[in-house]
């Protein structure tokens, strides 16, 4: 028998686990079937679910980074930013690296700046994603630990806990492992926007659910949602019988992070970064009133 290629056996293992799902048993509520589909996802296709430039450019987190201070809403360590009596909040959710990333930090004083109360929150409780740690703990192994599905539910927690505040209208950002957070916040009536920006585990199925405003910006170069996926995802929003308003763009020559993980010493990142940035603004300005 000759030797089968990695294709192959991948294709026998993404058969093997379409038979497992159709399995299912009944009693599975779709928030469980839907956290296995993302894990088994994970398991069947390791870092190429990920790709490269996922990992690329990791930020050097620090704690004193932004202008804003951490506080503890709904349980969890949140960067914070803005006038504390704005009514009107924007949740900055993280890609793997954390909420102490000094450009996610920026943006969210850039943010407040625009006249919202900004929360950053640390859905990884102190223990953000680092490839060289010293137990050489893949990101596989890692997201077993924080998946975005689990996210999600803490992100309900600590919305709750920002209502509580006196907030009245909420837009949630996610940055690659935070798209997936933020589309499932979309699906809800927690928030009343949404941003992806280069969104991770993203499925064509999460848009037809989608309930709010919703904007995607996505990078010409990105393994994890490439122009193709973000246009498919664009076609549903558009045939949708319940219709949202939504606002799709692939900016060129960029790569999966750039709204994040750029260099501030590279002009040219950073004017790209910022144009993404201003799109984020405008569209939680339009739709949070």
């Amino acid at each position: 028998m000759g030797k089968t290629n990695s294709y192959e056996d991948f294709s026998v293992q993404v058969f093997r686990f379409a038979i497992y799902i159709s399995l299912l048993s009944a009693e599975e509520t779709a928030k469980e079937k839907q956290l296995i589909v993302v894990q088994c996802l994970v398991k069947l296709k390791g870092k190429r679910m990920l790709g490269p430039n996922c990992l690329t450019n990791p930020p050097v987190s620090n704690a004193s980074a932004g202008i804003g201070h951490v506080a503890n809403f709904g349980g969890l360590n949140t960067y914070v930013t803005g006038s504390p009596f704005a009514l009107l909040s924007i949740i900055l959710i993280s890609d793997v690296f954390g909420f102490e990333a000094p450009n996610l930090r920026t943006l969210a004083d850039k943010s407040a700046a625009a006249g919202f109360f900004v929360a950053v929150p640390d859905f990884f409780h102190g223990d953000p994603y680092v490839s060289d740690n010293p137990y050489n703990r893949t990101i596989d192994d890692w997201l077993k630990d924080h998946d975005p599905i689990k996210g999600s539910a803490q992100a309900k927690a600590f919305i709750d806990a920002l209502k509580e505040k006196g907030v009245s209208k909420i837009g949630a950002a996610g940055f690659c492992w935070g798209g997936k957070v933020a589309v499932e916040l979309s699906k809800t009536d927690y928030i009343q926007a949404s941003v992806l920006l280069h969104p991770a585990f993203t499925t064509v199925d999460d848009f037809k659910d989608v309930k709010v405003p919703i904007s995607i910006l996505g990078a010409e170069f990105d393994e994890l949602t490439p122009p193709k996926a973000v246009k498919q995802y664009e076609e549903v929003l558009a045939t949708k019988s319940d219709h949202v308003d939504y606002f799709v763009k692939v900016f060129r020559n960029v790569s999966h992070g750039w709204t994040t993980r750029y260099n501030n010493s590279d002009p040219v990142a950073v004017e790209k970064a910022n144009e993404a940035h201003e799109y984020m603004l405008k569209w939680f300005v339009q739709h949070l009133k």
